[in-house]
C-alpha cells in the first residue's frame, strides 16, 4: 500500500494541536515575567471551577474540567497545523 499525500492521519493532528497547545501555554507561562513578552500569557479561563462530587459512600468521585486558553497556546495551535499541513 503507498502512501499518498491526500492519505493524512487524523490521529497526527491531533497530537500536534495537543502538543502546539501545551508547549504554547508553557512558553506563555515562562514568559509571563518578561516585560515585553507578557501579552503571550494573555487568555481567558473557562470550565467548571467547583467540581462536581459524587459521593457513592464506599467511592467519592470529584469530576472538573478547567480550560485555560491563552494566546501562546493559539500560536501554538497554529504551529501544529502548520507543522501538520507540511507533512
Amino acid at each position: 500500500m503507498s502512501y499518498k499525500k491526500n492519505d493524512k492521519n487524523g490521529w497526527a493532528l491531533f497530537l500536534l494541536i495537543l502538543s502546539g497547545i501545551v508547549l504554547g501555554g508553557f512558553l506563555g507561562s515562562l514568559a509571563k515575567d518578561i516585560k515585553f513578552l507578557e501579552w503571550i500569557n494573555y487568555g481567558q479561563d473557562f470550565g467548571m471551577h467547583n467540581p462536581l462530587k459524587l459521593d457513592l459512600q464506599v467511592l467519592e468521585l470529584d469530576f472538573r474540567i478547567y480550560f485555560n486558553i491563552t494566546i501562546g497556546s493559539i500560536i501554538g495551535i497554529v504551529a501544529g497545523i502548520f507543522v501538520y499541513r507540511k507533512l
